[in-house]
């Protein structure tokens, strides 16, 4: 860590600049004791988290690490939804890393403890707290599982490293480091809840199959993209899981919460007068026989993953008015579409939009919104909507 980037005028360069990163790189030396590489690479963070981390990025005397050191940390809006599941007063971040998570942790619990084996990610990561003046944060420059061995927290956090050395990047919960299903049984000894974040691109039947005594799981959506998946773990387990689908965007937060392989009521109909598309957080989720049931709205088909109904409901995600069903035959097709230029979804349909677009000679845009996709009887259709603001 070099502190002579924390220098005013370095500062105010890394925050002011908004030339050429490419020609700064190979530029005469700007500031005694700062090359430029390490002003590239502060300048190539910083940006890399500028809607991610809000905060970091305005704050001038942040100190950022190198991009592949912020890959993987949690953004403000994940890390804060985090931090409503905790309970008790202590927390231990065995993955600390960039230190995002622990500080939103730290503001509502009363002490929280910060490892992380990378020494200079540590310091960076302790320095930063200062900054922002969140002063109840223990950091330790330790591996965090040899750090918890003697001491006792309400609530364990792991967020394992997706990248090892051997494979690369990597999704299996096996294959992370820390090996969390090996040792489950070591981390619950010193704690009431495990919380584990894990890759977006995990199935949940395999982090099901990987995890021991999962009480429930949280899909969280940051403006619909699936960020992180979470997964509280404690020994007093009275029933199945609990999958909550977070989404968050600008306009605040929405969760949709059902119980893991509890049988629906599903209900399949023809399109009426709106159709629902689910979020990304439902969607991944698997939460389609339980927005039929707990809505009171018809599935499409088993597969299409598309909702209609007469009255237009409030609903997890984008809702529109259906103008036109078309049956998808080329008489049909041709005398329906009347335009050439629309939005295109296809849900459960053997055509890609790109095939669509070159065969109906459709180019992207404008506030028409077609929906191929599919019925419960096998017709294949065309669903010509307008969207349905909020």
């Amino acid at each position: 860590m070099n502190e002579a980037l924390l220098h005013t005028e370095v500062q105010d360069f890394i925050h002011n600049y908004t030339g050429d990163i490419a020609k700064l790189a190979f530029a005469k030396t700007r500031f005694s004791g700062v090359s430029n590489q390490e002003l590239v690479q502060q300048i190539q963070s910083r940006r890399t988290i500028e809607k991610k981390l809000p905060q970091w990025f305005t704050k001038k005397g942040v100190y950022y690490p190198p991009k592949l050191n912020l890959e993987q940390t949690s953004s403000e809006a994940a890390a804060k939804y985090k931090a409503s599941l905790v309970q008790g007063s202590s927390l231990a971040d065995i993955t600390g890393g960039f230190g995002i998570d622990a500080f939103f942790f730290s503001q509502s619990l009363e002490q929280v403890s910060h490892f992380e084996i990378n020494k200079s990610l540590s310091k960076i990561a302790a320095h930063n707290s200062v900054v922002l003046q969140q002063k109840n944060i223990t950091y330790v420059a330790e591996d965090g599982l040899k750090g918890i061995a003697q001491h006792r927290y309400d609530t364990i956090y792991v967020d394992p490293s997706r990248r090892n050395k051997t494979k690369g990047k990597v999704f299996f919960l096996r294959d992370c480091e820390p090996n969390v299903p090996e040792k489950i049984e070591y981390l619950l000894e010193r704690c009431n809840t495990v919380l584990v974040k894990t890759s977006p691109m995990l199935d949940l039947s395999v982090g099901l199959d990987e995890l021991k005594y999962v009480a429930s799981i949280h899909v969280v959506s940051v403006r619909n993209e699936v960020k992180e998946l979470l997964w509280t773990l404690t020994k007093k387990i009275s029933q199945a899981p609990t999958i909550t689908a977070v989404s968050i965007t600008s306009e605040g937060i929405h969760c949709f919460s059902f119980t893991h392989q509890l049988a629906s009521s599903v209900l399949y109909d023809t399109p009426k007068q709106y159709l629902y598309e689910p979020n990304a957080a439902l969607l991944k989720a698997g939460a389609f026989q339980q927005l039929s049931e707990q809505l009171n709205i018809a599935k499409l088909h088993q597969h299409s993953h598309l909702y209609t109904s007469e009255v237009l409901i409030d609903f997890p995600g984008r809702r529109f008015k259906i103008e036109h069903s078309i049956p998808y035959n080329k008489k049909a097709m041709r005398d329906g579409i009347t335009f050439d230029t629309a939005n295109i979804t296809t849900r459960n349909f053997p055509e890609s939009v790109a095939t669509l677009r070159k065969k109906w000679k459709l180019k992207e845009g404008g506030n028409r919104y077609l929906f191929f996709t599919t019925l419960e009887n096998e017709d294949k259709i065309l669903l010509i909507c307008a969207k349905v603001e909020k």
